[in-house]
């Protein structure tokens, strides 16, 4: 046996198991989601928060006095917490997906353009009044259609090729053509408080979430991360390049169409409802592989438990370092990506994507 063989397997005999690890992510979940809720410019005790969620859930009351708390709990900060979580796992999921689908260490769910897209739908909005009728959802709606339209151009462009290096390449070209013209947008608005909530979306922000913005996001996480588990051995072969795939018995271009798919639509369902949350999608895979190893099966259902705790601490960094301003998710997240990469890369025996 091989000195590197050696280590391969020593580093698997010290990996903890799956089951336990899903466990106790889902425990740390459960507990963040309440911390989450408690934890804010108000700030509320703990026991308040549990007996506010069991009132609400079992249809209680609470007195009077406490309508203001308890108003603060059940619409403001939970619908806020949970679509934190759903956007973490589904960023960390997608990131998963793409890393093996393009082969690149690098990728992230933005890698496509997709993000870019809908970045210009939602500064329209803002500095143009696009959508206006549709109130308080004419932000998210105009990033859908946009981040849509982008992943229709990206695919229209790339050809039916989809191979890696052309998607990567093309979704990194039509990326700063959409950035141009989102900044562009912002360049030439007259209002200069249009021109900052702009730039704040554009960072990643989940201000103002309500009940109505958690349905459809979480729907679309849960059914792309189930899609996704079921392709996870398609997975393990396209991150090992298409001949080995090829010779697994794999469709290598039906498969990678069809993640591409799956992969751009939850992209542009989560960048409407939170704006573009950078190194998620490129962190947490890389960390959840260097826990449980390079196996998609495993990988696929450590990442949305750990994205979500990730982001659901993020969001109280947010909202907490500067209060009773908030700062923009991507800030927090560079912030601890770029250190947590250098890490990585003074690390020994890593291998960016895994063995």
């Amino acid at each position: 046996m091989t000195p590197t063989s050696s280590q391969a397997r020593a580093q698997a005999l010290r990996r903890p198991p799956t089951a336990g690890l899903c466990l106790a992510l889902a425990a740390v979940l459960a507990a963040s989601v309440v911390a989450g809720v408690a934890l804010g410019p108000v700030r509320i005790p703990f026991d308040d928060v549990l007996r506010f969620l069991a009132a609400a859930l079992t249809g209680g009351t609470v007195d009077a006095a406490e309508a203001g708390p308890y108003r603060i709990v059940w619409d403001i900060r939970l619908p806020r917490v949970l679509l934190a979580a759903v956007v973490g796992a589904g960023l960390s999921v997608v990131g998963v997906a793409i890393q093996a689908m393009v082969r690149n260490a690098l990728a992230d769910p933005y890698v496509l353009g997709i993000s870019s897209g809908a970045s210009v739908g939602a500064t329209a909005v803002v500095t143009t009044g696009l959508f206006a009728s549709l109130g308080i959802y004419a932000l998210s709606t105009a990033a859908f259609i946009a981040a849509l339209a982008a992943m229709a151009l990206v695919y229209v462009v790339t050809g039916r090729d989809l191979t890696p290096l052309r998607l990567v390449l093309t979704g990194t070209a039509m990326a700063y053509g959409f950035s141009a013209v989102a900044m562009l947008l912002v360049f030439q608005s007259p209002r200069g408080e249009a021109a900052r909530a702009a730039m704040f979306w554009l960072l990643g922000s989940l201000g103002g979430v309500t009940w109505t913005s958690l349905p459809i996001a979480a729907a679309v996480t849960a059914a792309g991360t189930a899609y996704l588990l079921t392709r996870a051995k398609h997975l393990n072969a396209l991150s090992m390049g298409d001949e080995t795939a090829t010779t697994l018995g794999i469709d290598v271009s039906r498969t990678r169409k069809a993640l591409f798919a799956v992969t751009a639509a939850m992209t542009g369902v989560l960048v409407a409802v939170s704006g573009a949350v950078g190194f998620v999608g490129l962190m947490l895979p890389h960390l959840v592989r260097l826990t449980v190893g390079a196996d998609h099966r495993k990988v696929l259902g450590v990442a949305p438990l750990a994205g979500a705790c990730f982001l659901i601490w993020v969001d109280v960094a947010a909202r907490l370092l500067a209060a009773p301003e908030e700062l923009p998710l991507g800030v927090i997240t560079a912030a601890l990506g770029v250190p947590c990469f250098v890490l990585l890369m003074r690390r020994r025996g890593y291998v960016f994507g895994g063995r």
